[in-house]
């Protein structure tokens, strides 16, 4: 029912900026708006479908675009994790051609600065382009999510982190919290990147890499900067804790609305494709 309702609020948000969406906005790079509120793109490139050291999945669905430096950020890392040995990086959804609310529940994801990469760096077979369609990113997470499943959790996984983390212009990594934790567990000599890696909701089985703005983007607004130190602290055991807490009683649910467009946006949906 949830992924329902993100499927009809994207659709709404989609066709009310018009028939343009579906094609990239033309001129130079624009990118409006601050992740969690809502933002859109002019400018923007698509992710070619392969690469050296990656391949893009789900490419039916037209989510692979980005700002030129996300692009470009992805493409440094897929060199970066196949000169380390590791297999192709499973590159999931950037953004639409314009920005915008996505399907699948997301709230950001709406400016070109965010991707979603597959954790699992268990060696595989190459995958065919219908099998990369199709492909479902695997948990690395427990079912009772304390915790890692030690068959999928080796050090291709912290080397892929690590590698993402200490990316330039990378804003923070977001990954679920037990993956976090077994990150604390793991590490030794450096930890500093550890700061940039943060605990989040869901994210057993991808990362979520965000890039700050680029220079030069009036428009487009960072977040506040991760806190201090490598957040293995109280911080991160506030996850767990939450989960020995009775569940909620059950309520109904309020309508779910997409974040508010800047008005700026308007101009990017309505620029002829």
């Amino acid at each position: 029912m949830r992924r329902l309702v993100a499927l009809l609020l994207a659709a709404c948000v989609t066709a009310a900026a018009g028939p343009n969406a579906a094609t990239p906005a033309p001129g130079p790079v624009r990118i409006i708006g601050g992740s969690p509120t809502g933002g859109c793109i002019a400018g923007a490139v698509a992710l070619p479908e392969t690469g050296p050291g990656y391949v893009a999945i789900r490419m039916t669905r037209s989510d692979v675009w980005g700002a030129p430096s996300t692009i470009a950020g992805i493409q440094t890392l897929a060199r970066q994790t196949q000169a380390a040995g590791l297999p192709d990086l499973l590159v999931g959804d950037i953004s639409h051609p314009r920005g915008g609310p996505m399907a699948g529940g997301h709230m950001s994801h709406q400016r070109g600065l965010e991707v979603d990469i597959g954790l699992d760096m268990r060696p595989r077979a190459a995958l065919s382009r219908p099998q990369r369609d199709a492909y479902e990113l695997i948990t690395l997470v427990r079912p009772d999510r304390r915790g890692v499943e030690p068959s999928r959790w080796n050090d291709g996984v912290i080397t892929l982190l690590r590698l993402a983390a200490t990316l330039p212009d990378v804003d923070r990594v977001l990954v679920n919290p037990a993956i976090k934790k077994q990150l604390c567990e793991d590490v030794t000599g450096d930890r500093t990147w550890l700061r940039v890696i943060r605990p989040w909701y869901a994210h057993a089985a991808h990362l979520h890499l965000t890039f700050r703005c680029p220079t030069g983007q009036a428009e487009c607004r960072n977040i506040a900067p991760p806190p201090p130190g490598d957040g293995c602290d109280a911080s991160l055991q506030w996850w767990f804790d939450q989960l020995d807490l009775p569940p909620a009683p059950p309520t109904a649910a309020a309508p779910r609305k997409p974040p508010a467009m800047p008005e700026a946006c308007k101009a990017v949906f309505a620029a002829p494709g």
